[in-house]
């Protein structure tokens, strides 16, 4: 009689296949009727009935043209949140990393610093998001009335500082990018405490036998993190890209701008239409990151 167990490749797509069974039960049973009726309101005029009720009228993709060639800020807003996305991923995802490298040294106090950074995900629901809101508003209004005030009469000028950047060879995207992140530098820090503990787990697993073997050999420091640590947690950069890319997509202008025009102009059609159509940008960017990024993975068994 051959053995007919399965094999260890078999298994484990097995027990991935177990670790996923909920979200895709819930994906078919909660989500898959919703993401059907958005692409059907999409290619349609939703009318409401006095009495009740909705009536579909097939449009086709009059829709989806009068949301990329006539409405007035949906261009604007969607090329913007993209661009928001392709500039924060990065820092993102390097901030993540480095806080978690070094929460994860002993130091005393770790425990309180590490339940400090994770913090905004215990605090992003309800009154204490709008309250957070809030205050990234005023945050942000200190920030720019401080920037007025560093004028040519009170001994600084903005405009000499970015010309010496400028004077020292750095590129105009370069300083752009940088000035991007600064005036963002609030949604970025509390946009990365999930990015930090599952990074946090990936280093946590590392065995301490590798890095007392590139000690004895005699590797330094940098050496060490390029060589053992980056390539070992590589797998779970692409999981929080993936992660950083959808999480800003959902708190995106795009998100805000296609609910107001449901449930305030009431034009679910065009709604549905914004929706489709920043999802299907978002899923490009997803595919394209996830394909370059996933060349240079390591996957250490």
């Amino acid at each position: 009689m051959k053995n007919k167990g399965l094999t260890l490749s078999q298994k484990r797509s097995i027990t991935g296949l177990l670790f996923i069974l909920p979200w895709l039960i819930g994906f078919l049973v909660f989500y898959l009727r919703s993401l059907i009726q958005t692409v059907s309101f999409s290619l349609s005029r939703i009318e409401f009935a006095e009495t009740g009720g909705y009536t579909s009228t097939f449009i086709g993709l009059e829709n989806f043209r009068y949301a990329l060639f006539e409405h007035a800020d949906f261009n604007q807003i969607l090329v913007n949140s993209l661009v928001d996305i392709l500039i924060d991923v990065p820092f993102i995802i390097f901030f993540s990393l480095f806080i978690a490298i070094l929460l994860n040294s002993r130091f005393k106090g770790r425990g309180l610093v590490r339940a400090i950074y994770f913090l905004p995900i215990l605090l992003g629901s309800g009154a204490v998001a709008q309250t957070l809101e809030l205050a990234t508003q005023n945050i942000q209004g200190g920030a720019a009335a401080m920037v007025q005030e560093m004028t040519p009469a009170s001994g600084v000028n903005m405009d000499i500082i970015i010309d010496v950047f400028l004077d020292l060879g750095l590129p105009i995207r370069l300083i752009d990018y940088v000035e991007g992140l600064v005036s963002r530098i609030y949604e970025i820090v509390r946009a990365s405490s999930i990015q930090i503990v599952i990074f946090l787990a990936a280093l946590q697993s590392i065995s301490p036998a590798l890095y007392e073997v590139s000690k004895i050999e005699g590797a330094t420091t940098y050496e060490t993190f390029w060589k053992i640590t980056f390539p070992i947690v590589s797998p779970l950069i692409l999981t929080n890209v993936v992660y950083t890319i959808v999480d800003s997509f959902v708190n995106s202008e795009v998100v805000r701008i296609a609910y107001e025009t449901a449930f305030s102009s009431y034009n679910y059609g065009l709604s549905s239409a914004m929706s489709v159509l920043s999802t299907v940008m978002v899923c490009i960017v997803l595919t394209v990151i996830c394909v370059m990024i996933s060349k240079k993975t390591f996957y250490h068994n």
